[in-house]
């Protein structure tokens, strides 16, 4: 679903939904159905077969199918190799395998009530699994269609209440999915503005614009009530522009709409006074009669002006409605549903048609997710805590620069997913498909920025990194983080051992220096990447070299180092990893190493998942194994539980605090938690740059990009050394 909110002249928050049916269009080959029910891509829905449950929702003009199957796609594993006796000096660190993992899946279609029978031999045909024995369904064709879905598929019909269902989806996604509310500014630069999830989401009004409208007032999660409607809705809408263009299809009349300008049809304000009305304070360019223009003019009028003068109308109706209604029980935020707002949110621009963007999507995809989210604890305050530091979809230079960026990069990334699978046949051929998704999904967003939600690097990444996934590349730069925590393994001990020899302050500096040499080596950087591959011999000490020299472009080194000089030791630091490779071993667990001495316990958080060259949580396992068995103060912290390894629950070389495993948000207040470390340009700058923490927090980063660099007023390998704590 997708929400926007807008506040109007008079501060009324209007705020309203859509199912967002994403996905991609796609012929697939299925007979000779009639073209207005658009199938998905074979390769896409290659799990049908696997259907276990589904449910239907039969309104007044539109059914809505949704599914759930088992679908099967690869995951990479790590395991330990027994070296116990053996020279492993040129043996690999572990053992890298890619496995075939079930997990569930959810699936939207939606179908033309005027194909319903196709609509179930389509179920019949692909979805229903021979153990089904009842198919859920809402709506009012539930009870229209009972006898004949029962006929055709075999299975009893159990009705659920429309509205109850209704609410109860709308509260969860309110409630759970990120950046499906946004607020809508006519004439801005940036229309939709995306939000973060609100805990406080009653009361409101519920809009549900079908063929008709129904007003609910919900106030809490089970207590809701019907307290108006209208027969004038999108039946409406679909009725008359059928009468009025002869077109029969919804989608294509609103595409009629969007070429259309009302003002050759509609009378206006100036079109009666000449130009706006002072009086009243009306702007000339409202609408004073829908379609009043007809009855004077002597000529034809085009059915695309038509459409638009229509959807002006109804939507103008309905608006004003909901805004009585709101103002007669006193609801500050009114939200619209309904297939009628699916694809522009028309009650947004004076409640009339705006953008189409969404229409052109028949289907939706949701993987579910085994573990549940929750925000870290220490974030000062959820409600306003934004992930990202930038919207891309405000910035139109940041915008045009990063997915120049992006697109630049994608041949690279699709050359390094081949080669991590050398002995796939397919390999090639998948890696392809996977680039020109990506790049087919980056063209969009140069149209439309706001085309998947809020629009920023780490929805860029992230798409990426689903991406990939679609075509089983789970971890393509798994072997190369396999060679390189293996290369920096062997140099832990002589690292430690010129560390030690330090005095205290040298080595605090040291320890610093080192850990954000550590966080140069990120292959997600081309700058650094570049250096990678031409110069396989650049190590450690000449990460440093490239180092800005103090002061650094963020430098709060001074007032660390006398928080450690005169403070009491930290309860517990928590500490979110970067990359694999040296960044973890010689920059960050000495680091730790230093925590762990000065009486700090540490909870070491890492990516559940692979993303880019970032180290898994499964890898941290096998990589502290290792330091442990060289060093006795690692050893002893992980047998006393004084370090504790912990998974993020992301798979995203960025960090969503609000979205964290919640063993770690439960591990973080037993211990007692009142230090936060994050690293690395995903986490600390892309990400996070602006978080703010009820504890002393930690950011550090190195500067990997020379635009990014600029703009924040520095060069390549500028420094982010950001140490805060919270006001009291």
């Amino acid at each position: 679903m997708c929400i926007y909110l807008h506040t109007d002249e008079a501060g009324q928050e209007w705020v309203a939904f859509k199912m967002a049916e994403r996905g991609g269009r796609g012929s697939g080959g299925h007979g000779s159905l009639d073209k207005s029910i658009t199938l998905p891509p074979d390769e896409i829905f290659r799990n049908l077969e696997n259907a276990k449950r589904f449910a239907i929702d039969i309104g007044g003009s539109l059914t809505k199918l949704a599914y759930y199957s088992t679908v099967q796609h690869k995951v990479a594993r790590v395991r330990s190799f027994d070296h116990s006796g053996k020279d492993i000096e040129n043996e690999p660190l572990y053992e890298i395998t890619v496995q075939e993992e079930i997990t569930a899946r959810l699936h939207f279609i939606k179908f033309e009530n005027t194909y319903i029978e196709t609509c179930l031999d389509f179920i019949k045909d692909h979805l229903v699994n021979t153990e089904t024995k009842v198919i859920k369904a809402t709506g009012g064709g539930a009870y229209k269609f009972k006898d004949l879905i029962e006929k055709k598929l075999g299975l009893k019909v159990d009705k659920e209440d429309v509205m109850t269902c209704l609410i109860k989806g709308c509260n969860f996604v309110l409630r759970n999915i990120p950046h499906e509310v946004f607020a809508y500014q006519k004439d801005s630069d940036t229309e939709f503005r995306f939000q973060t999830n609100d805990p406080n989401i009653f009361p409101y009004l519920l809009v549900n614009i079908g063929s008709g409208v129904s007003i609910v007032k919900v106030e809490t999660e089970d207590k809701f009530e019907w307290i108006g409607g209208s027969s004038i809705g999108g039946g409406t809408f679909w009725g008359l522009g059928a009468l009025l263009t002869k077109t029969k299809k919804f989608d294509e009349l609103l595409q009629l709409a969007s070429k259309g300008q009302h003002t050759n049809v509609d009378m206006l304000v100036k079109d009666v006074y000449g130009g706006a009305y002072q009086t009243l304070g009306l702007s000339g360019n409202l609408i004073a009669s829908s379609f009043g223009k007809s009855t004077t003019a002597d000529k034809e009028f085009s059915k695309e002006d038509m459409a638009k003068s229509l959807l002006h109308m109804i939507s103008n109706d309905i608006g004003q409605l909901a805004c009585l209604y709101a103002k007669l029980h006193n609801l500050e935020k009114i939200y619209f549903g309904g297939f009628f707002i699916r694809g522009h949110p028309v009650t947004m621009r004076t409640i009339t048609y705006s953008i189409n963007f969404f229409s052109k999507f028949d289907m939706l995809e949701m993987d579910r997710l085994e573990r549940p989210l929750v925000n870290l604890p220490l974030l000062k305050d959820p409600s306003t805590y934004i992930p990202d530091t930038v919207d891309l979809t405000d910035d139109a230079m940041a915008r045009k620069y990063w997915l120049t960026c992006f697109e630049e990069a994608l041949d690279g990334v699709a050359k390094r997913a081949a080669a991590s699978q050398p002995d796939s046949m397919d390999a090639l051929e998948r890696a392809e498909k996977f680039r020109q998704k990506y790049w087919n999904k980056l063209q969009t967003l140069r149209q439309q920025p706001f085309a998947y939600g809020t629009l920023t690097v780490r929805s860029l990444l992230d798409t990426r990194e689903h991406c990939l996934n679609e075509f089983n590349f789970p971890d393509p730069y798994s072997k190369i983080k396999q060679k390189e925590n293996g290369i920096a393994l062997r140099c832990f001990h002589s690292v430690i051992e010129s560390l030690d020899s330090l005095d205290w302050e040298e080595r605090q500096f040291a320890l610093v220096k080192g850990l954000l040499a550590g966080n140069v080596f990120d292959w997600g950087a081309k700058a650094v990447s570049d250096v990678l591959e031409s110069e396989p011999q650049f190590g450690f000490e000449e990460a440093k070299s490239k180092l800005q020299e103090r002061p650094w472009l963020q430098d709060s080194y001074n007032q660390w180092l006398e928080r450690l000089k005169e403070g009491p030791p930290h309860k517990c630091a928590l500490i979110f990893a970067d990359n694999s490779g040296i960044d973890i071993i010689l920059g960050v667990f000495p680091f730790v190493r230093e925590l762990l001495s000065r009486g700090t316990e540490v909870i070491l958080a890492c990516n559940s998942g692979p993303a880019l060259n970032d180290v898994t949580y499964s890898e941290s396992l096998i990589v502290t194994e290792r330091i442990a068995a060289m060093d006795p103060i690692i050893q002893s912290a992980l047998k006393e539980e004084k370090l504790l390894l912990v998974q993020t629950g992301s798979s995203s070389p960025c960090l969503d605090l609000s979205r964290l495993d919640k063993g770690l948000a439960v591990l973080v207040r037993e211990r007692k938690t009142d230090l936060v470390i994050i690293e690395g340009m995903g986490r600390a700058i892309h990400t996070n740059y602006y978080a703010a923490f009820k504890c002393e927090s930690l950011k550090l980063a190195v500067i990997k990009n020379s635009w990014l660099a600029d703009r924040l007023g520095g060069k390549i390998f500028s420094v982010i050394f950001k140490y805060e704590v919270p006001c009291q």
